[in-house]
């Protein structure tokens, strides 16, 4: 093992759910209709994707960049005021690159990646970021784990990707990393991509620990 690649929502930040109501208020505001498994569907859509899907899929009656720019803003409202870090998780990046390179592989546009970085003080640490707007497609295609190994000039197969959601744990056995998963609450994974982990966490801060078996 020679790299720790760290998806963003669900892991880092308790965003999933920020990321699900504030869709659904661009949606209802904008002549669109909320539909059963669209939370799910989206998650690991590039931004481009799931603004795209807004519009085609439930109806939302701005343009496709339109609706990327008014949920982004909103995202970004949340974050200048109360960042939703989870427990732990600076604590635990910081901790983690003291051993091994470390990026982050989101399907977040890099003005959330940035802002998540600035307000917990890891711009530092943290110097190489991914975000699937960057790549030919959001998860879980392998695209955005396998560019932010060959940024960090390392085999993805000898990463390891921390991880929550089922697309996201998908796209990271796709890129051949192995994988933890840190399931998300709000949105349970699937169990089938949950099989595809190596390791499985109740808490962030339990990966330094899981780290050092993994590398024994």
């Amino acid at each position: 093992m020679t790299a720790v690649l760290f998806d963003l929502d669900g892991v880092l930040v308790d965003s999933e759910h920020l990321w699900d109501r504030i869709r659904r208020e661009v949606t209802e505001q904008h002549g669109g209709e909320w539909a059963d498994g669209a939370s799910e569907r989206m998650m690991g859509m590039s931004t481009p994707e799931w603004a795209e899907y807004l519009v085609t899929g439930l109806g939302v009656r701005l343009s496709s960049e339109e609706v990327a720019e008014t949920v982004i803003d909103r995202m970004a409202e949340h974050y200048a005021a109360e960042p939703p870090t989870l427990p732990g998780a600076v604590e635990t990046v910081r901790t983690v690159a003291e051993r091994y390179p470390v990026a982050i592989a989101s399907s977040a546009p890099p003005r959330i990646i940035g802002a998540f970085l600035e307000t917990g003080g890891l711009t530092d640490v943290v110097r190489h970021t991914v975000s699937s707007e960057q790549v030919g497609a959001g998860k879980p295609a392998p695209d955005v784990y396998l560019r932010a190994a060959d940024e960090l000039g390392v085999d993805a197969r000898r990463c390891v990707a921390v991880e929550d959601s089922s697309n996201g744990l998908r796209s990271a056995a796709a890129a051949g990393t192995t994988v933890v998963a840190v399931p998300n609450p709000h949105f349970p994974p699937a169990a089938d991509a949950l099989r595809l982990a190596e390791r499985r966490l109740e808490r962030i801060d339990e990966l330094p620990g899981v780290l050092a078996e993994l590398s024994a």
